[in-house]
């Protein structure tokens, strides 16, 4: 028995590792860029479009995410897997060549389409490999990959722009693209929703796709546009209309974009309402920090990217053990603890933070706590909705879950951005004046660390309290999976 299940484990662990590689690439791209725009703006000229490098990226990523994830689980998840991340690369090199900034951010685009290609594809893939009951861990891993690379993004991009230039962050996806392409071709097998017909329901992504791009557009341009700007009230508005038609949609067709059946289970309802406020919090705070230690105190992008190192390490040391503990303590319960370790680092902040630098005693601590936090959460909230879900809607749960999550993401940039604001203006007053820099004047700065804090503890409340383990016909369905190669 042993030796029959030897080769299947030893498999599903490089299927595993195979897809963390192109998650990785895809989250790392969605901050790596955000320390280069200086360098950017040097390179190929003063523009107005130099925003859109990066908001463009997390916009498009956003909106096609439903419509990929269908697709996966309709036309195979193998197949969009290779696909998104061929497009992806395409990207990538059109980044690094870029001879201008409208280019630049035409290739952006194209990585982000890509990018949300691969995503719910990825996590499709795993998740056959695993019975469902070991779900959680491997599911542990591919999210703390991804917020790993998200957090290191900035710090990594710091060493390749100072080492060698911006085209660099752009180019250096390519070989780890190909070697993931090549290493896929013979190792990935093909599965889909056997039930599904061929079509893709297009008047739901006519819908769909522009009306989550809309409330992305608005909730990530709400703090240079302005809350009661037209610009943003018309963009969320027309967002908000087209995907309540979406949704109308749903309900109709017999092979929607999104099953809205999956708002039945507690678990996926749970998870993604949680995720998206842990997004709001974690985007939030990480902005803040990095704001804060390259402002106030003057670190260069790559220096501020390793005093915060210490905290996705963690977050990845803690992410694969905290899924085991998950298994057997429960979903919930982990998440809170998380959410607890969370409020507490990001509300500690506010006592410890001053204008003059000391890292060792005001900054690393709750950098280790905030990580031990996060490798709580991260990876719990990514199991717990997607671990138990029906096979045909492996792709489409996920992309959920992502889409869930990216809409939370600008939520936590735009109003970190916004609450920090006066607290920016004080400071840059006060230094072009000489006046010294008093805590007063940061106040705002540490009442968006609070905010921060009460969004993390939010956002665990919600899971403890609407989260339900799944039944045991809802993990006997789980198991029930079918390769098609």
């Amino acid at each position: 028995m042993t030796q029959e299940k030897a080769p299947r484990f030893s498999r599903a662990h490089k299927v595993l590792g195979l897809t963390a590689i192109a998650t990785f690439l895809v989250s790392l791209d969605t901050s790596i860029v955000v320390i280069a725009g200086g360098t950017i703006n040097r390179d190929l000229g003063p523009s107005s479009l130099l925003p859109w490098v990066f908001s463009g990226y997390s916009i498009a990523y956003a909106a096609g995410l439903l419509t990929a994830g269908r697709f996966a689980d309709v036309n195979g998840r193998k197949r969009s897997f290779m696909r998104g991340l061929t497009l992806f690369s395409v990207g990538s090199v059109l980044c690094g060549l870029a001879p201008n900034m409208v280019f630049l951010v035409l290739a952006r685009l194209i990585q982000a389409l890509g990018g949300a290609m691969l995503t719910p594809a990825s996590l499709a893939l795993v998740l056959p490999e695993f019975p469902a009951e070991k779900r959680t861990v491997a599911i542990g891993v591919w999210g703390a990959v991804g917020g790993l690379a998200a957090a290191a993004g900035p710090s990594a991009g710091g060493v390749l722009v100072d080492w060698l230039n911006w085209r660099a962050l752009f180019f250096i996806n390519v070989p780890f693209c190909i070697f993931t392409l090549v290493v896929g071709r013979k190792l990935l097998h093909e599965s889909k929703d056997l039930n599904a017909t061929k079509n893709v329901d297009m008047v739901g992504t006519a819908l769909g796709f522009p009306g989550v791009a809309l409330v992305t557009l608005a909730i990530t341009q709400s703090s240079e546009w302005g809350y009661i700007d037209n610009r943003t009230i018309f963009s969320m508005a027309l967002g908000l209309v087209l995907l309540v038609l979406f949704v109308q949609r749903c309900s109709t067709v017999i092979n929607p974009l999104l099953d809205l059946s999956l708002f039945k289970l507690p678990f996926v309802v749970a998870a993604n309402l949680s995720g998206l406020f842990f997004s709001i919090g974690f985007l939030g705070m990480w902005l803040l920090n990095t704001q804060w230690v390259q402002e106030i105190w003057g670190y260069s992008p790559a220096r501020s990217g390793l005093a915060t190192a210490p905290g996705p390490i963690m977050a990845a040391l803690f992410a694969a053990p905290m899924g085991r503990v998950a298994v057997r303590w429960g979903h919930a319960r982990v998440l809170m603890v998380g959410a607890v370790l969370l409020s507490f680092g990001t509300f500690m902040l506010t006592f410890s933070m001053t204008p003059t630098p000391s890292y060792v005693r005001d900054y690393l601590p709750w950098m280790i706590i905030t990580g031990i936090g996060v490798g709580c959460s991260m990876s719990t909230l990514s199991s717990s909705a997607n671990a138990f879900l029906p096979p045909a809607r492996f792709a489409m749960g996920s992309a959920l879950n992502t889409t869930a999550r990216q809409i939370g993401s600008a939520l936590g940039a735009a109003l970190a951005v916004s609450l920090a604001a006066p607290a920016m203006k004080n400071f840059f007053i006060a230094k072009q004046s000489n006046q010294p820099i008093t805590e007063a004047m940061l106040s705002s700065f540490y009442n968006a660390w609070r905010v921060m804090a009460a969004i993390y503890l939010f956002a665990g409340i919600v899971m403890l309290v609407l989260f339900r383990k799944p039944t045991d016909e809802q993990m006997a369905a789980a198991n029930e999976v079918t390769f098609v190669d």
